[in-house]
């Protein structure tokens, strides 16, 4: 009888996808299953409720299932960093030589479509239901552990939903739909038939994990102590519902005609055909209950003597009324680069260390002569979107602050200029990237950028070096690594402090995944798309468009940078205030991993995947400045042959998950 038991728990545990995350193991069913460890880890189970300690543990275990966000470009999760329209990499071994892996970083397989269901990059399926059945287990038996107090109990249950909901929250914004398992873990001698969960619609998935995060707000403490300050608060849960209500806000998840055909067994549509309005009061209300709490504000720093100007157009007025006391550049700067410690900030909501070094986005981005992978790319289209210092576009900007045409791009501007205290743009940088929004500086590394490096103690070049991307730059192609080059002329400084150096040492850094200024802007997006006015029952909250709502908040992110407020005409209009969002989230959360899902919910992903890349010309010597400053379309090695179709919306599931489940059907055109 016991081996017929194990049998029957084998096959179900073959015999559906859901079941791979209640395996012991993470994705394949050769490799994940031993029926023997399953239910010797039950017996460990009982006995982990007999100890807080050990529901402790426990539940911090679940919570390490979860993804490091804070490895944006090399993370094995997720695609969002290098999968976005931002940048693209060009730190592989082989380009060209090896036809089996012809580069290195996984997402680039989706942005070239080479992406199957039987590839399976970033497969998830498995880890993260595996993840949400432990989450199960811990809600339906926490009762059992008696030492437990009041208090402890609502955290530990309040610290599970979340888990619970983030799993399912990370299912669905790769993925799309997914099967919503019964809170109460399926039996081993459970028929595979009634074991077998179809996908649960959109929609329904968003009720679903909102209403886990409506718990675990509900006990989960306001804030943490430092000791415990990575541990999800009741704001993280929070946030987590602003960013989902967004997303099903969004054209793309509501009333999307594109996939009328999808549709469960009984006949609904897994994205809804009705486009409802009133989902935009739903996401408004979302973001002010966080707003309301009065706990969290943006980050800004004082301005100092050696704090640049601002332009006369820009108000003098103290922040957040105008940015006449802050330093624009150090306010954003110090979110990435851990110039200020995590529990300083009042802007973090959700967090988590970041790695450094090898495999950061610090590593990645350094050229290789100092010790780094010289591997991201930024695309011209991201540095364009960056305004000029007085606010006004690249293509038209003002007398005061001109961008030079075409034949002027490259001329150096000769005379250096302090942007904040410890960062100068100095006098070799060229008229395109000078006088530019104090974010630029923040975030972009170009050719004849400082890199400070202070860290380093010795007799090497690689302390205040001024980086060239020229070809036979000390930011060119070495010989020893000849594809490791950057090929735009542009690259990412947003997570680089003044002391990193990777031949010395790098500051300790924290990753925002949740911070106010996203909760902010979610809120002026919501409300600038809501028709009429929405009330939400539960919390008495009540929206309309109201445009002095939308100035207010839209103005503090604008003036915490350093630029001009939103006009009357803009606030006047709706699709012009949906450019300047667009533009504004563009930019204040760029190489953050939110692009990907931003283009997704809005339906802009075909656009803006499907046009070339263009950069500098870094073929061009040192000699040949003019030919180097040359708008030039990358297009002729593989890693700059992006496709993108409909189906690249969702992520396939994977083949040998399908093949197990009769019940669980593929993503659209996958």
């Amino acid at each position: 009888m016991i081996m017929n038991t194990k049998y029957t728990f084998k096959a179900l545990l073959c015999g559906i996808s859901i079941w791979a995350g209640m395996s012991l193991g993470l994705t394949s069913c050769e490799s994940y299953l031993d029926v023997d460890s399953y239910f010797y880890d039950q017996t460990n189970i009982d006995s982990i409720f007999q100890s807080k300690v050990r529901v402790n543990e426990y539940i911090n275990g679940i919570a390490t299932i979860l993804p490091d966000e804070s490895k944006l470009f090399t993370s094995s999760y997720f695609p969002f960093g290098m999968g976005s329209d931002e940048c693209f990499a060009s730190w592989a071994d082989d380009y060209g030589k090896n036809e089996k892996d012809p580069y290195r970083h996984a997402a680039m397989a989706l942005l070239l479509g080479d992406e199957t269901p039987q590839s399976a990059n970033y497969n998830n399926w498995g880890s993260f239901y595996k993840g949400i059945r432990k989450a199960n287990i811990v809600l339906t038996r926490i009762s059992e552990c008696k030492d437990l107090s009041d208090m402890e109990r609502r955290d530990y249950t309040g610290r599970t939903y979340f888990l619970r909901g983030y799993f399912y929250f990370s299912l669905l914004r790769q993925y799309g739909p997914v099967p919503i398992v019964p809170d109460k873990p399926f039996d081993a001698d459970t028929p595979s038939d009634e074991a077998s969960i179809e996908r649960s619609t959109y929609d329904e998935c968003i009720d679903y994990i909102c209403s886990d995060m409506e718990k675990a707000a509900e006990f989960l403490p306001d804030s943490r102590t430092q000791q415990f300050q990575y541990i999800a608060s009741k704001g993280a849960a929070l946030a987590v519902m602003s960013r989902l209500r967004l997303y099903a806000a969004s054209p793309w998840y509501n009333g999307n005609t594109r996939y009328a055909d999808w549709k469960t067994a009984d006949g609904r549509n897994f994205i809804s055909q009705n486009n409802d309005n009133s989902k935009w009061g739903v996401a408004a209300v979302a973001a002010k209950r966080i707003i309301d709490m009065g706990k969290y504000a943006l980050f800004t720093t004082a301005r100092t003597e050696r704090t640049q100007e601002l332009p006369s157009n820009i108000s003098q007025a103290g922040f957040p009324d105008g940015a006449g006391n802050i330093d624009p550049y150090a306010s954003y700067k110090s979110l990435f680069d851990g110039s200020v410690n995590a529990e300083l900030v009042p802007e973090y909501i959700y967090y988590c260390n970041a790695i450094v070094k090898e495999n950061s986005p610090q590593w990645l981005a350094t050229p290789t002569a100092l010790g780094g992978a010289n591997g991201i790319n930024l695309c011209m289209d991201l540095i364009d979107s960056y305004k000029m210092i007085d606010g006004y576009d690249i293509h038209h900007s003002s007398a005061n602050y001109p961008y030079p045409d075409a034949s002027h791009a490259g001329d150096p501007i000769d005379i250096a200029y302090r942007v904040s205290d410890g960062y100068t743009v100095n006098g070799n940088v060229a008229k395109v990237d000078a006088y530019r929004e104090p974010r630029f500086y923040a975030t972009i590394g170009y050719n004849h950028c400082i890199w400070p490096g202070t860290s380093y103690v010795g007799n090497d070049p690689v302390t205040n070096v001024e980086v060239t991307y020229y070809s036979d730059g000390n930011a060119g192609p070495l010989p020893e690594y000849p594809d490791n080059y950057n090929r735009t002329g542009y690259t990412l400084r947003k997570y680089i402090n003044q002391e990193d150096n990777m031949k010395g040492s790098c500051r300790a850094k924290t990753f925002a995944v949740f911070r106010y200024a996203e909760i902010l802007l979610n809120y002026v997006e919501a409300l600038n798309e809501l028709e009429g006015s929405y009330t939400d029952e539960a919390t008495g909250i009540t929206v309309t468009r109201n445009t002095e709502e939308i100035k207010k908040y839209f103005n503090m992110i604008r003036y915490r940078a350093g630029m001009p407020g939103i006009t009357d005409a803009e606030l006047n209009s709706r699709d012009d205030m949906r450019e300047a969002i667009k533009q504004e989230r563009k930019v204040e959360f760029a190489l953050e991993g939110l692009r990907y899902h931003d283009l997704r919910r809005w339906g802009d992903a075909d656009a803006a995947y499907n046009t070339k890349i263009i950069g500098w010309n870094t073929k061009a010597r040192v000699n040949n400045r003019t030919g180097f400053y040359t708008r030039t379309i990358w297009d002729s090695e593989r890693i700059q042959k992006r496709v993108f179709t409909q189906k690249m919306y969702f992520f396939p599931i994977p083949q040998t998950t399908l093949d197990h489940n009769a019940k669980l059907v593929q993503n659209p055109g996958w």
